[in-house]
């Protein structure tokens, strides 16, 4: 296995920015010193939150994916957009405004890439533990409409193990907390 950083980064050109990602073209210069191009989607970042009740319950929600048409069944989450927020602060941020909780403690559980061929977006994974309820404050017509689901971890696992729960940070999240 090779890794000793002989690869390297040249330059890109941006064909388009969004309101999450951009899109462009890389250009890299392999160990042999050829150049090769891959397509690169940056993305922000993401931060979840498994929310742990002290009676081993877990707090999930129900969104609708507009990518996807389909409604999900996820841990909190949302985009590392506010500049200087630091990763717990998202977590924080998160937490309340999609199910009205705060932590007493937040735990990183990890740090993972969803899809490192095309994508440079992080996604960092907290658990939280000693939870008070709070005011909620839904960002986004997704988040409006979304159903708070409070559900044992044990049956949120089963979700996981029969493939009724998909989104990936959601799987990663819930199997790391089981294993604390």
């Amino acid at each position: 296995m090779t890794g000793d950083g002989s690869f390297r980064r040249l330059d890109e050109d941006v064909h388009w920015t969004g309101h999450i990602v951009s899109v462009a073209t890389g250009r890299f210069a392999a160990p042999d010193g050829t150049t090769f191009q891959r397509d690169v989607v940056h993305h922000p970042g993401a931060v979840g939150v498994v929310p742990l009740t002290d009676d081993g319950d877990v707090v999930l929600v129900r969104q609708y994916r507009a990518v996807l048409d389909t409604w999900l069944l996820e841990i909190p989450a949302g985009l590392r957009d506010v500049d200087g927020e630091s990763t717990e602060q998202t977590a924080a941020r998160e937490l309340a405004e999609e199910v009205g909780l705060r932590a007493d403690t937040y735990e990183l559980l990890c740090r993972f890439h969803n899809s490192p061929g095309c994508t440079d977006e992080e996604v960092v994974v907290y658990l939280a533990t000693g939870l008070e309820v709070t005011a909620s404050d839904a960002q986004g017509v997704e988040e409006e409409h979304l159903d708070v689901i409070r559900v044992p971890l044990a049956d949120a696992l089963a979700q996981v193990h029969e493939g009724a729960i998909t989104d990936a940070k959601t799987v990663i999240g819930l199997l790391l907390a089981a294993a604390r």
